[in-house]
């Protein structure tokens, strides 16, 4: 199972996380890539240690709106959509090249991930700004979304994504970030909840109900409360329960 994370999503003087102890963790490692968060330095920074410790980067790019954290919704026209995720996935292959490394997948950020699990304006042009950089790139997200759908259409390899320290709705969605309960903070129920996703394929909604998950990587977000913390316990969980982190690419 991969293990993934949000990471490099400081902005110059201003630090989000513990990338460097994450990266000790993770398998893949999603960079910021200057829009929503991430600049020049600290892409390099990311970049070199990712490549040091033989994790995986994927650019993970989102809206143009570092004041809002890429979590605003922006109605974008297709075409500049598509060449902004398209800039910023050559932005970070830059930084990838200087190690003699690359990127090796795509995972949209914040309200962009969720527009483009429903929007097809804007999941199809994540699809074409792929398809312009390298039709072999894989593209994490949520899985049966319409990103999902279009990207495999496309004949884009799709990697199912899960979150062990957000919550889901029943319908499968998760819960948005303007709710209380968006995150789940424990680190042990974070962990529960990681190898639920890898043994069993299933996730526990907010209203206790089970529902399929079936996915090829878990997400934990460098920048929630304790994210070093859970993820050295979903780490050790994920191994004793036989589903050690691997990187998907």
């Amino acid at each position: 199972m991969d293990l993934n994370a949000d990471l490099g999503e400081g902005f110059g003087v201003w630090q989000l996380g513990d990338d460097e102890a994450l990266l000790e963790l993770v398998t893949s490692a999603n960079v910021a890539c200057g829009f929503h968060a991430g600049d020049p330095v600290t892409m390099r920074r990311v970049c070199a240690a990712a490549a040091e410790r033989r994790v995986a980067v994927g650019a993970q790019v989102g809206y143009r709106d570092l004041a809002g954290f890429g979590r605003r919704h922006i109605a974008y026209e297709f075409a500049e959509l598509r060449d902004e995720v398209l800039y910023q996935l050559g932005a970070l292959d830059a930084f990838c090249r200087a190690y003699r490394t690359r990127v090796r997948y795509l995972k949209p950020h914040g309200a962009l991930y969720h527009a483009a699990a429903r929007d097809e304006t804007q999941a199809a042009a994540v699809v074409a700004a792929v398809n312009d950089y390298d039709p072999e790139l894989p593209l994490l997200c949520l899985p049966g979304s319409v990103l999902a759908q279009l990207a495999q259409g496309a004949g884009l390899r799709v990697v199912a994504e899960g979150f062990a320290d957000r919550n889901y709705l029943p319908n499968g969605q998760l819960v948005p970030r303007t709710s209380p309960d968006a995150l789940v903070t424990d680190p042990m129920e974070v962990a529960r909840r990681a190898v639920r996703m890898a043994t069993e394929q299933t996730v526990v909604a907010t209203d206790g109900s089970v529902f399929p998950c079936v996915v090829d990587s878990i997400c934990l977000h460098g920048d929630s409360p304790g994210a070093v913390a859970a993820a050295e316990l979903v780490r050790a969980a994920l191994i004793d329960a036989g589903a050690t982190p691997t990187p998907f690419t």
